[in-house]
């Protein structure tokens, strides 16, 4: 079955076609922001034009409006094509592939930029990868206390390593293409956001305003 996976819920905006458990084809930029202008550009370069039997998309957490727009991506593409679709966490996917690499042993924390002075925070454990604690929103010398001497990696070590330079972290980013990397019953989230948070924006009914 050939699978395209998207996933642009961080700084980084990557796609890739796998096949059979092989990667046929694939792309990753670190775009900061202007995912909704690469994104299917990068879809259509694909052979075929990216198009697959399954799509996977990253659901986050990360970015609110990466997140958004891999998702509205994946969701259209699928009804489109007519195929299936499912999700994955982008925690799980830096933590699979730093896992794979053989560059931690045991148990590692990933770490992403989260807002308002916070990081996305996720511990997981190795052989099987499994989740140790559930995805939190955290101030940086809190989870560089939970962190302690084990490992960390992602996007948001840099407001840790402000606080302790000799800490054992390290920058990462998922990449679609590692998916190869993470077991298939990490793959089956509905395709629906995971913020890590409570969006700041509230409906009227969620402020209690009403008409």
């Amino acid at each position: 079955m050939r699978t395209l996976v998207i996933d642009c819920a961080t700084s980084a905006c990557s796609v890739a076609l796998i096949d059979d458990g092989a990667v046929v084809a694939a792309t990753h930029d670190v775009v900061g922001r202007g995912h909704a202008e690469r994104l299917l550009p990068m879809i259509a370069a694909l052979p075929g034009g990216g198009r697959a039997d399954h799509i996977l998309v990253d659901c986050g957490p990360g970015s609110f409006t990466g997140v958004r727009v891999g998702l509205a991506a994946a969701r259209g593409l699928a009804l489109g094509w007519g195929t299936t679709i499912a999700g994955y966490t982008s925690t799980s996917l830096i933590a699979a592939a730093a896992f794979a690499r053989g560059r931690a042993e045991g148990n590692l924390a990933v770490v992403l930029e989260g807002g308002h002075g916070e990081v996305f925070m996720q511990d997981f454990t190795f052989a099987p990868l499994a989740e140790q604690t559930p995805i939190r929103s955290v101030l940086p010398a809190e989870a560089l206390a939970i962190i302690g001497t084990h490992v960390a990696f992602g996007s948001g070590v840099r407001h840790l390593r402000a606080l302790d330079a000799d800490a054992k972290l390290f920058d990462a980013l998922p990449n679609a293409a590692d998916m190869i990397l993470l077991p298939s019953d990490f793959a089956v989230l509905p395709p629906v956001p995971i913020y890590g948070r409570a969006p700041d924006a509230k409906t009227l009914a969620e402020r209690g305003v009403t008409r």
